[in-house]
């Protein structure tokens, strides 16, 4: 079974999803028989490089709020975040340009596995509340999982693979991703968001059985959706 993922790694939505599909994974007993594939999603590409606006000051500028509401919406966000064992990090999180991050997965998937670079990079992020628009901070990231700091060096350095975040991009649009966290099933089926545990599993179920899979285990859970679109983030 193939799963690709369309997500960004300022999306507090998307690393809740991801947390919700490998718990699915476990949960219906197809651990070992699903690959997954990571796909690149800009929610803001227009935001600087070297931008210092705290996350909480980007939410009340972008919906036009206060710094008070914007917190609330964002301890809300947290609140579900615990519900999967991520402890968010909201009141030291920087606004980052995450292009940079998506060429650097992009890059690592040709040495090999990527999971434990994404992994890395989201809780580096809303755990740890690293600057991961930054080169030395991405260096940092990819040296710790195993990559080759000279090399990282050299592709941050450059405009390498942009092209290939760029397709990533346009292909989910012609799927029809509009927002993110979003999984496509063997190109057969959609979950958009961040969904309860219960439709990660009923889909995973279903392809399986279309496929000729053999499942395990069967457990139902219980979650709230969540999504976050170019626009906005539901809260």
């Amino acid at each position: 079974m193939k799963i690709e993922i369309w997500s960004d790694y300022v999306c507090p939505f998307c690393y809740i999803g991801k947390k919700q599909l490998e718990q699915a994974i476990q949960d219906t007993g197809f651990a070992g028989q699903v690959e997954l594939v990571y796909k690149s999603y800009q929610l803001d590409p227009t935001t600087p490089e070297d931008t210092n606006m705290s996350t909480y000051e980007y939410l009340a500028n972008k919906y036009g709020m206060t710094l008070e509401k914007a917190k609330e919406m964002a301890q809300g966000v947290a609140a579900r975040a615990k519900e999967v064992g991520l402890d968010y990090n909201f009141d030291k999180l920087m606004e980052e340009n995450t292009l940079k991050a998506h060429r650097l997965v992009k890059w690592a998937e040709q040495q090999g596995d990527v999971t434990a670079l994404v992994e890395a990079l989201l809780h580096n992020y809303f755990i740890e509340a690293k600057r991961i628009g930054q080169n030395d901070v991405l260096i940092d990231i990819a040296e710790q999982v195993g990559l080759n700091r000279e090399e990282v060096t050299k592709v941050l350095s450059s405009d390498d693979f942009k092209t290939e975040v760029e397709t990533d991009i346009q292909e989910g649009l012609h799927l029809g991703v509009r927002g993110v966290p979003f999984f496509v099933l063997n190109r057969k089926y959609g979950i958009s968001g961040a969904q309860p545990q219960a439709v990660f599993e009923e889909t995973l179920r279903k392809v399986a059985e279309e496929e000729g899979l053999q499942s395990g285990l069967k457990v139902a859970g219980s979650e709230d959706g969540g999504v976050c679109t170019d626009d906005s983030c539901k809260f």
